[in-house]
């Protein structure tokens, strides 16, 4: 299992953003990443429960990663498009394992999958995604620690 990148301020891995879900994530082989979370009372929907949103985020997230690919040189992807299905009710306050799977390469677009799995194994919540390459113009890889990028707990 190799550590991903985190940032400084990403809602999603941003280890200095006091709001965010701070989520550590692994990858367990190529194109496959891996984290888990127990999600505070603070991001919930209805009592208990997870709100969808933050459930969004962190299938949009996870599944992006799977095709980050070599720490060294990430590949960046914007979503163009995140299809979510709601299975069961995401809980709060219990440990979840969240699963990313890279799909189909296009050349500057590719398909995502993620799911998010209660700790009995059962599927909660899943999304498929379409990213796009973010321009080089856009994101000048040899300023990611300038910007913030690569930060490692300690």
């Amino acid at each position: 299992m190799k550590k991903q990148a985190n940032s400084r301020h990403c809602f999603v891995c941003g280890l200095e953003n006091p709001a965010g879900l701070q989520l550590r994530i692994y990858e367990v082989e190529p194109g496959v990443v891996e984290t888990t979370f127990t999600a505070p009372e603070r991001f919930q929907g209805y009592p208990g429960v997870l709100h969808g949103g933050i459930v969004a985020t962190i299938l949009d997230e996870i599944s992006g990663r799977a095709l980050m690919g070599d720490p060294a040189a990430p590949r960046f992807m914007f979503t163009g498009r995140l299809e979510v299905k709601y299975r069961r009710n995401v809980p709060i306050g219990k440990p979840l394992r969240i699963i990313g799977k890279a799909g189909r390469d296009r050349g500057r677009m590719a398909e995502g999958w993620a799911g998010i799995y209660d700790d009995r194994g059962e599927l909660l919540a899943e999304a498929k995604t379409l990213l796009v390459d973010v321009p080089d113009d856009v994101l000048d890889a040899s300023e990611l620690e300038q910007l913030g990028w690569e930060v490692y707990p300690d």
